[in-house]
């Protein structure tokens, strides 16, 4: 019996044992479960001044386009689609223009601040101050934040996605009023030392196309 006691002595101490080191290990580690700052995303995105990427996305049918992305804030933004779709989008002097092949009429333009876009293109981004983050959440070590303006559900909202150690700009999903979902996944993201302006020329890209 004293030995069956001893050993359950024992075991009781390892258990003690075991749970302050589970604890020590997660209070002093506390930045695994924790969600990136709205400040620390706010001066990331304020930090992306010319950058270029590989994105795929992924459409609300399921089909998925490939393709390079470009950003020159504040304001500006091309997407370039690969064959067969051959689509382009261009963000710049203060409008979106979508560009498809399969239309002759000339690109649809919208104002840029009345899209999801404006979020990460506009001059001066302080998330803190946003009043129309409706979500922020961890999960695997990403950030997710979803903005959407309550005045205009017509607009749409969009989703963010963010690695947490080094802050980096993975994704966005475009919600629309439909609840039809474009989701763009980011691949090698890196900053670029210039890109060229006429990239972002609606009408220089007007006339090309047509």
């Amino acid at each position: 019996m004293k030995i069956v006691e001893t050993v359950i002595k024992m075991m009781l101490k390892i258990k003690i044992l075991f749970k302050v080191l589970f604890i020590t290990c997660f209070m002093t580690h506390p930045s695994f479960a924790e969600k990136i700052s709205l400040g620390n995303i706010s001066d990331y995105i304020n930090g992306l001044k010319m950058v270029e990427a590989d994105f795929e996305q992924v459409n609300s049918d399921g089909s998925i386009d490939a393709g390079k992305l470009y950003i020159r804030r504040p304001g500006k933004m091309r997407l370039e689609y690969e064959a067969p779709n051959n689509a382009l989008v261009i963000a710049g002097a203060g409008s979106v223009a979508i560009f498809d092949d399969k239309t002759k009429n000339g690109p649809t333009i919208f104002p840029l601040k009345k899209t999801p876009l404006n979020l990460l293109l506009k001059k001066d981004v302080n998330l803190m101050e946003n009043k129309m983050i409706s979500e922020h959440t961890e999960k695997n070590k990403n950030t997710f934040i979803v903005v959407q303006d309550p005045e205009r559900l017509s607009q749409g909202k969009i989703e963010m996605v963010f690695s947490n150690q080094p802050i980096l700009l993975k994704s966005w999903t475009i919600t629309n009023q439909s609840n039809q979902k474009t989701k763009i996944m980011l691949n090698n993201l890196h900053e670029v030392a210039k890109i060229p302006l006429y990239l972002f020329n609606i009408t220089a890209a007007s006339k090309i196309k047509n």
